[in-house]
């Protein structure tokens, strides 16, 4: 079997947010955000791939596709994995071949860590990659995670396997587009807060970094939480899901944290317009970050009751 770190083989398409230093340094393909992962084309019958994980009780699951059609969808044990993504296919003919982490950085007590460190292939070559159609990049909450798209309708744990990246509207909406997409999204989370109120878990807040939620020794000294290089991978739009758990928040109890100050989300009419000015800041931000990308908040999925809010975001924004 030949084998290469994954590093060393330029064809290969990388998806998601990295920081490039720390993983020249590292040796690895770090997987942060849901949908990061490789995409490659390849002419040989025999692929693996080598991935190492680690995990308290959150244990990240990838999904992989050949030729656009889902080939498998699995978990990974602690430490290395090595997964047979195909073998026995015919030599010479080529074959599309796309691995996304199905999961997003877990909560900060269980952020986890996955990487990929390199390729093993029995023949056959690497052939570049042609251009995608348009670049995308989604920001948004457990909508743009996936949360839910897998498992009974009944389920309702917030547990790894119900994620899934690759069945979440970013996902399809790129491939229906024929884009190459990013997503920056985390479960609950909003424009100034969570569902609970509680304001240190904001999009905006952690938007300029490469992966703010993903803590802890190894992801710190992989680069989460470096700024991102906003010139490397440069989006045609912005898409941005967010204000559902901003509604949630204004129903729910108010924060508290440990230094006993509080903080809550109201539905009055200056709690609605503190909402709009936070929204227009990070509109603000997204066009510092992305000069020349369509920016385009989409809402309403799950809740429409802050839809006049946001849309008065946008007017003032523009």
């Amino acid at each position: 079997m030949n084998e290469s770190s994954i590093l060393n083989l330029p064809e290969l398409r990388f998806l998601g947010r990295f920081h490039k230093e720390s993983a020249r340094r590292a040796g690895v393909l770090p997987l942060f955000w849901s949908g990061s992962g490789q995409e490659l084309c390849f002419t040989g019958s025999e692929l693996h791939v080598v991935l190492e994980a680690g995990f308290d009780r959150l244990e990240p699951w990838v999904a992989v596709e050949i030729n656009g059609t889902p080939l498998l969808r699995m978990p990974l044990n602690r430490g290395f994995n090595e997964i047979c993504l195909f073998r026995g296919l015919t030599a010479g003919t080529p074959k599309r071949v796309r691995l996304l982490k199905e999961t997003q950085p877990m909560p900060d007590e269980d952020a986890g860590t996955l990487q990929i460190s390199k390729l093993r292939w029995a023949d056959g070559k690497f052939l570049p990659l042609p251009e995608p159609a348009c670049r995308l990049e989604f920001v948004g909450d457990s909508l743009s995670s996936g949360e839910g798209v897998c498992g009974a309708k009944e389920e309702a744990d917030f547990a790894a396997p119900w994620f899934s990246a690759a069945s979440a509207f970013p996902c399809q909406t790129a491939d229906r587009m024929g884009a190459e997409f990013r997503v920056i999204s985390q479960s609950g989370w909003g424009v100034r807060s969570d569902w609970r109120n509680d304001p240190r878990h904001t999009l905006p807040d952690c938007y300029s970094q490469v992966c703010g939620p993903a803590t802890g020794g190894i992801n710190a000294a992989l680069g989460t939480q470096e700024e991102n290089d906003f010139t490397i991978w440069r989006p045609d739009a912005v898409i941005v899901n967010l204000g559902t758990n901003d509604a949630g928040a204004m129903e729910s109890p108010p924060w508290q944290g440990l230094d006993g100050k509080t903080f809550q989300q109201r539905s009055t009419p200056e709690g609605r317009t503190l909402l709009e000015t936070a929204a227009v800041d990070f509109l603000k931000a997204l066009r510092r970050h992305n000069p020349g990308a369509k920016l385009v908040w989409a809402y309403g999925m799950i809740d429409g009751s802050l839809t006049p809010v946001l849309k008065a975001a946008v007017s003032r924004f523009c």
